[in-house]
C-alpha cells in the first residue's frame, strides 16, 4: 500500500515536472518563430531591392541559388517565383549577366526551357571547351552542376559534364594529400550533384560550408539554423506520432508526446501492428520509411499528408516482401480478390469491407486490417473537408500496386521471364512510385485539386521516368542476391533473354544508361508539363533522388549501412548550433 502510494506520488510529481517543461518550451518556441518571421522579412526585403536593380541581377541569382541551398525557399516561393519569371522575361535565352551557369541551372529548376545555345559561346574553335574554363575551379564546378538539367539531344551538355568531370576530378586529386575542404566539395559534387541530391540533405552539408566564408549574409545563415532546428523538431515530432501513439497528436509538445509513450500502450500505429511477431519476413524499417518520406517533401506545411504517406509506404513495403518473397501463390491470389472487391457506401468515400477476408489465413487477416487502417481513420476527416475523391483516387491507386504485385507473382510462379517492354508496363507501376505520389498529394492543403490526382492516374511520361528510375536501380543492386532465391525476372534477366547476353557487367552499364535517361525525360517534362502544380514536379523528382540516394551502389534500405544511419542521426538527432 505505502509502495503504491508512493509510486503514485512519483508519477504525479512526474506530470507535473513534464507540464512545466513543456511550458518552457512553448516560450522558447514562440520567441524562436518570432526571430524567424522577423528574418524572413529581411530576406524578402533584400530579395526586391536586387529585382529592381538590373545592375544586380547576378546578384539576385546568387541569392536565390543560396536560398535554396540553405533549405528555406519554401519561406519564399513567391518571391522566388516572381523573381525568376522576370528575370525571363527580360532577358529570355539572351541572359547578358555573370554567373552564367548558375542562371542555366536555376531557370530550367523551375521550368523556364531557356536555350543550351549559350554554351557554345565558351567553346573554342577547334569545338573544345576553352582550357581557360579550368582555371576558374568555382566557375568549373558551376558548370558541372549546370549539365544535370539536360534533355535528350543536346550534345553540347554531354561534352560539358565530360570536360568537367575530367578537370574536376584532376584538381580534386592534385588537392587530395592537401586534405583540403575543396578537394571534399569537388568529390561530394561528383560523387552526387546538386539536381540529384535531396534539398534537406544538401541543407545539412552546405550551411556550415556557407558559414566558412567570409562574406556570408549573417542573417540568412541565421535564419538557415534556426529553421533547420524548427523543423527538426516537427519531424521528430511526426516520427513519435508514427511510432508511438496511433490518433492525431499533432497539437501536442513533442515532451507530451514522449509522456504518451510512457502511458499509453494500446494505442499504437505501426507497434501495434508488431511485425517482428506478424510479419518476422518484413523489412521493418519505420524510422527509414520516415526518412524517404522527408526526402519527398520536408517542409511543414505538409505534415498532415507526410504522416498518411509513411503509413501507405510502411503498408506497401509490408505488401511487397509478402509478394515478392513469403506468400504461396493461392495466398496471394486471395488477397487480391479480397482487396479487388469494396462498396460504396451512402458517402462518396469507397471503403474496403472485412467481410470478404474469412478465407484468408490469420498473418493476411492483420495485413489487410492494416490496410485497412490508414484510409479509414481519414475518411471522417476527409468528408468534412469534402475532399473524399483524394481517398479514392490514393485507394485506387494501391489497388493497381497490388494487382501488379500479382502478375509479378504470377510470374515467378509460373517460371516466366518477360520481354523487356512486357516487364516495364508491369515493373514500373509494381514499384509503387505512382501509388506513392498519388499518396503525397493527400492533405496537402489548397495547392492540389482533382486534376492533379487525374493526371498522375494517366501515368504520364515524368511519372513514368521517376518510376523507371526506381524499378531499374533497385534491379541492378538487387539483381545477385535474387539470384540466390526465387525471384521474378528483373530488368536485367528480362534484357539478357530478349538480347541473347551473357555478360552481365554490359547490361549493368545499358541499365544505368537508362536511369540517366530516366533523368533527362524528367527534366524535359518539368519543363513542358505547365499545368501540373510545381510541387507535383518536384515531389516526383524527390522520389527518383531517394533512389539515387538509397540504391547508388546497394539496397542500402534492406541492409542500413553507416551512411544512411549518419544521415538519419544528422536529421532527426543532432540539431544546429546557433
Amino acid at each position: 500500500m505505502y509502495a503504491r502510494c508512493c509510486k503514485n506520488i512519483v508519477n504525479t510529481v512526474l506530470v507535473i515536472l513534464l507540464w512545466l517543461a513543456s511550458d518552457l518550451m512553448q516560450e522558447v518556441q514562440a520567441e524562436v518563430e518570432q526571430i524567424i518571421r522577423s528574418l524572413i522579412e529581411e530576406v524578402k526585403k533584400e530579395l526586391l531591392i536586387t529585382l529592381d536593380d538590373p545592375a544586380r541581377h547576378t546578384q539576385l541569382l546568387k541569392l536565390v541559388d543560396t536560398i535554396q541551398c540553405l533549405g528555406i525557399a519554401y519561406h519564399f516561393e513567391m518571391e522566388i517565383d516572381h523573381a525568376l519569371q522576370h528575370i525571363y522575361n527580360v532577358y529570355g535565352d539572351h541572359w547578358d549577366g555573370g554567373s552564367t551557369f548558375i542562371w542555366f541551372r536555376l531557370l530550367r529548376g523551375h521550368g523556364f526551357y531557356v536555350s543550351c545555345d549559350i554554351f557554345s559561346d565558351f567553346k573554342d574553335i577547334t569545338g573544345s571547351f576553352r582550357e581557360s574554363l579550368t582555371h576558374d575551379v568555382e566557375g568549373l564546378l558551376e558548370l558541372y552542376e549546370a549539365t544535370y538539367m539536360s534533355v535528350q539531344g543536346e550534345a553540347v551538355l554531354d561534352d560539358a559534364r565530360s570536360f568537367t568531370i575530367t578537370h574536376l576530378e584532376k584538381i580534386a586529386k592534385d588537392h587530395l594529400q592537401r586534405n583540403s575542404s575543396l578537394s571534399r566539395r569537388i568529390q561530394e559534387a561528383l560523387e552526387r550533384p546538386i539536381h540529384k541530391r535531396l534539398p534537406r540533405l544538401n541543407s545539412l552539408r552546405y550551411i556550415p560550408f556557407y558559414q566558412q566564408q567570409v562574406n556570408h549574409n549573417k542573417s540568412l545563415l541565421r535564419l538557415a539554423k534556426l529553421d533547420f532546428n524548427r523543423v527538426q523538431s516537427l519531424h521528430k515530432k511526426e516520427l513519435s506520432q508514427l511510432s508511438v501513439y496511433r490518433h492525431s497528436t499533432s497539437s501536442l509538445p513533442l515532451v507530451l508526446l514522449m509522456l504518451l509513450f510512457v502511458y499509453i500502450y494500446n494505442g499504437w500505429w505501426w507497434k501495434g501492428f508488431d511485425a517482428p511477431k506478424n510479419a518476422p519476413y518484413m523489412r521493418d524499417r519505420l524510422v527509414e520509411g520516415y526518412f524517404w518520406a522527408i526526402g519527398v517533401y520536408f517542409e511543414p506545411q505538409y505534415s498532415n499528408s507526410r504522416i498518411f504517406w509513411v503509413k501507405s509506404f510502411m503498408v506497401s513495403a509490408l505488401l511487397d516482401d509478402t509478394y515478392d518473397s513469403y506468400g504461396t501463390f493461392e495466398e496471394l491470389d486471395i488477397f487480391t480478390n479480397a482487396v479487388e472487391r469494396y462498396t460504396k457506401t451512402h458517402s462518396t468515400t469507397s471503403r474496403w469491407s472485412m467481410t470478404c477476408t474469412d478465407t484468408l489465413p490469420d498473418y493476411m487477416k492483420l495485413i489487410y486490417k492494416a490496410l485497412l487502417d490508414i484510409y479509414e481513420e481519414l475518411e471522417e476527416t476527409m468528408e468534412k473537408e469534402a475532399k473524399t475523391y483524394q481517398l479514392n483516387y490514393a485507394k485506387d491507386m494501391m489497388k493497381e500496386f497490388i494487382r501488379y504485385q500479382m502478375v509479378e507473382a504470377k510470374w515467378r510462379n509460373e517460371g516466366y521471364i518477360p520481354t523487356v517492354d512486357e516487364h516495364k508496363s508491369v515493373a514500373f507501376l509494381s514499384c509503387g512510385y505512382k501509388m506513392l505520389v498519388t499518396a503525397a498529394l493527400v492533405r496537402t492543403g489548397d495547392i492540389i485539386t482533382e486534376e492533379s490526382f487525374k493526371w498522375i492516374d494517366t501515368f504520364p511520361p515524368l511519372v513514368k521516368a521517376s518510376s523507371a528510375v526506381c524499378r531499374i536501380m533497385d534491379d541492378i543492386v538487387g539483381h545477385k542476391e535474387e539470384q540466390q532465391r526465387e525471384h521474378v525476372a528483373s530488368s536485367v534477366e528480362s534484357y539478357m533473354k530478349q538480347h541473347d547476353v551473357t555478360n552481365v557487367k554490359n547490361v549493368y552499364e545499358f541499365l544505368n544508361q537508362q536511369v540517366e535517361n530516366g533523368w533527362k525525360e524528367m527534366n524535359r517534362e518539368s519543363l513542358i508539363c505547365k499545368d501540373v502544380p510545381r510541387p507535383v514536379i518536384t515531389w516526383l523528382i524527390n522520389l527518383a533522388r531517394v533512389m539515387d540516394l538509397l540504391y547508388k551502389y546497394d539496397d542500402t534500405y534492406t541492409r542500413v549501412g553507416e551512411e544512411l544511419k549518419d544521415n538519419i542521426k544528422q536529421c532527426f538527432v543532432h540539431s544546429m548550433s546557433v
